[in-house]
């Protein structure tokens, strides 16, 4: 039987936290077959449409949109934690599990109608990419889709995001937290 993007996950009990089901792509990332068929994949819904660039989502959300953009022949900008861009940013503060953080961008990463494709490796509560969708917005950018390898639906992050209007693409999905 043929491997799917899914087996090449591995999962890693009680990490970073007891209780806490840590779903592990750098096993995906290092298999070249399966990283080949994660990137085909993620693309693949997103094969004619006009896009302008590829946004990842620190970090994991940069290996994957390098490669995504490369494969679509478009540039790739990054939404990186707080303090980690040079130059003008904008930023957008949201609500982790376990407190606050902010995101940011270059204040000149994108023209206003820009079509991007927002990628990245997990989604699990939707709050980084839901800030991520509101940097990209802010910088008049019409978004195509969001991206995603794994889902985990319990935590309703897809809910999010479709509430914010986006569609959602995502390779497979793993119960539990």
């Amino acid at each position: 039987m043929a491997k799917t993007v899914r087996d090449y996950i591995r999962t890693i009990v009680d990490f970073p936290h007891e209780g806490i089901l840590f779903r592990d792509v750098t096993t995906l990332f290092a298999d070249p077959r399966g990283f080949r068929m994660c990137v085909d994949q993620m693309l693949h819904p997103y094969a004619g449409e006009d896009i302008d660039m590829v946004v990842g989502l620190e970090a994991r959300g940069f290996i994957l949109g390098g490669a995504i953009a490369h494969q679509l022949g478009t540039g790739f900008v990054p939404v990186r934690k707080k303090g980690k861009l040079p130059g003008a940013v904008i930023s957008q503060e949201y609500k982790l599990e376990y407190g606050e953080a902010i995101m940011e961008i270059h204040d000149d990463a994108l023209k206003p109608g820009a079509r991007v494709l927002l990628v990245d490796d997990l989604l699990a509560t939707g709050g980084t990419a839901a800030a991520g969708i509101s940097l990209l917005r802010r910088l008049g950018a019409e978004i195509v889709g969001c991206a995603f390898i794994v889902d985990l639906p319990e935590l309703g992050g897809r809910a999010v995001l479709e509430e914010l209007g986006m569609e959602v693409h995502a390779l497979c999905a793993f119960d539990g937290a």
